[in-house]
């Protein structure tokens, strides 16, 4: 199965800081790049454990007794690492977002680039897709959806327009629901906006913060002292979810201070921000938006 080069490949990893027997977990498989590269990394006693919700995935799955591929959401890190034995580890990796396969398969409805059902499900079993996003939710949670996820400053008349839309007849594939937003998708900027309105049904569709603030919050408790965490995310709502976990160990307010005026926070971040080079966006467009950001768990 097609599955690009993944992003930020030997940053990523790099980032994990590798020990030959070290056991790590790779959270978003996809296409086996980056654990492929840890593989590569470990000695006969090291183990990689992978997670992955798309059925596709499993196709990829690499044929080392040190692996173990999990076809579940990474939202259950903790409770599927202890099914497998496993109680802590010394790194995690996540690079966040659409596998490029997923945006490749028009019927998936990922990509803005194909006509498709709006389906847009990373898991294609679970019950809701595009479609009930689209013509089943009332204009308050749609304008919620096109706001919160989408950052699109005009959400209130674009979840309108779609409601008077769908009151005709449903929105039943990516083409229809193109038309019917058109009016604002300017020609110069027509990709950006559209894409930012599909990231946020696409968000909605796979609940992807809450799995996010769900994975990133079992981290302090599945890792090792000394442990890494190497995540790479793709807009602004995951990178700020991530960086202020990793700086106060909480995703809203500051941590309380003892009476001597420190607080206790459970990692401390490597090195700065990692973002693609010019090389790397040039041979791979969905590197653009790409932000490393790695941190390690501190010792008590």
């Amino acid at each position: 199965m097609e599955y690009h080069n993944p992003v930020l490949l030997k940053e990523t990893v790099d980032g994990l800081d590798i020990k030959p027997d070290g056991i790590y977990v790779d959270v978003t498989f996809g296409g086996g790049g980056h654990s492929r590269e840890i593989i590569k990394r470990l000695g006969p006693k090291g183990k990689l454990l992978a997670f992955d919700q798309d059925t596709d995935a499993l196709q990829n799955e690499i044929d080392d007794e040190r692996f173990t591929l999990i076809n579940e959401n990474f939202r259950f890190i903790k409770r599927f690492l202890r099914f497998h034995n496993v109680r802590e580890v010394d790194g995690i990796l996540a690079d966040l977002g659409v596998s490029s396969h997923q945006f490749d398969v028009p019927e998936r409805g990922f990509s803005t680039r194909f006509e498709g059902a709006l389906d847009m499900r990373m898991n294609q079993k679970d019950e809701l897709d595009a479609f009930k996003v689209v013509n089943f939710y009332d204009e308050a949670n749609l304008r919620r959806v096109f706001f919160d996820y989408g950052e699109l400053k005009n959400a209130p008349v674009i979840a309108r327009t779609v409601i008077e839309a769908r009151e005709i007849s449903h929105i039943r594939d990516t083409e229809q629901l193109k038309k019917v937003l058109s009016r604002f998708l300017p020609a110069h900027k027509s990709h950006k906006i559209l894409a930012q309105i599909y990231q946020a049904i696409r968000i909605e569709v796979n609940h992807e913060m809450d799995a996010l603030k769900e994975f990133i919050a079992q981290t302090p408790e599945v890792l090792k002292p000394g442990g890494r965490l190497s995540v790479i995310s793709y807009h602004s709502l995951e990178d700020r979810m991530v960086k202020r976990f990793m700086k106060n160990g909480m995703f809203e307010g500051e941590p309380e201070r003892d009476v001597f005026g420190n607080f206790s926070v459970p990692f401390r971040t490597v090195g700065k921000l990692i973002v693609p080079d010019d090389a790397e966006i040039r041979e791979n467009n969905r590197a653009r938006s790409a932000k490393l950001r790695i941190a390690e768990k501190i010792q008590p």
